[in-house]
């Protein structure tokens, strides 16, 4: 059984991804093989990082118990699906702080992403989020999916107004899986 993180980056009230990771859950649902863990940073509050050894070399020795918990987490994934909310050209101070809090726990781990915002539908963050990943050593998917002009994406009932938008979700998802399938055991 693999198991892949989706993390919610936005921390907002009414934010666009509670629209999102609905049809990234039913997506992963199709897959008898795969267990999903949704990481929400609204619920999983860390404070920003302040331990006295740097991530890469904390050895599962945290101080703060929600840190540990996230840790544990993030090493228990397979593979994970970010879901990038674009905010100044960037991606969100939550996430930032909840990768930098975990160290060897995200090495040679792939991940996606899913991002959204306003003419470039997220395209600036993640293209921010590749470099940070690559430094720990994993493995940011080719494809990826991202949702430009977000207010306009979904109807009154969060059904998505483009029906190409679940067909790139499937894609990101299915680009993943293979990899955590295929290229991951090599590496672990």
């Amino acid at each position: 059984m693999k198991k892949i993180m989706v993390v919610i980056s936005s921390v907002r009230k009414q934010r666009r991804a509670d629209l999102i990771t609905p049809l990234i859950e039913a997506e992963l649902a199709k897959y008898d093989d795969v267990e999903v863990d949704i990481a929400d940073l609204r619920e999983t509050v860390l404070p920003f990082y302040d331990e006295t050894t740097p991530p890469t070399y904390n050895e599962g020795n945290y101080e703060n118990a929600e840190a540990a918990q996230w840790a544990k987490r993030v090493e228990a994934a397979d593979g994970f699906i970010f879901v990038v909310a674009e905010y100044n050209h960037g991606y969100t101070a939550p996430l930032k702080n909840a990768i930098d809090w975990v160290g060897k726990p995200w090495n040679h781990k792939p991940v996606a992403f899913v991002s959204y915002g306003g003419i470039s539908g997220g395209i600036r963050a993640v293209q921010q989020l590749r470099q940070v990943v690559l430094e720990l050593f994993m493995f940011p998917m080719h494809t990826a999916t991202h949702l430009p002009h977000i207010s306009a994406q979904f109807d009154e009932q969060g059904t998505p107004t483009d029906p190409k938008t679940v067909d790139h979700i499937a894609g990101t998802i299915a680009e993943l899986n293979t990899f955590i399938t295929k290229v991951s055991p090599a590496f672990r």
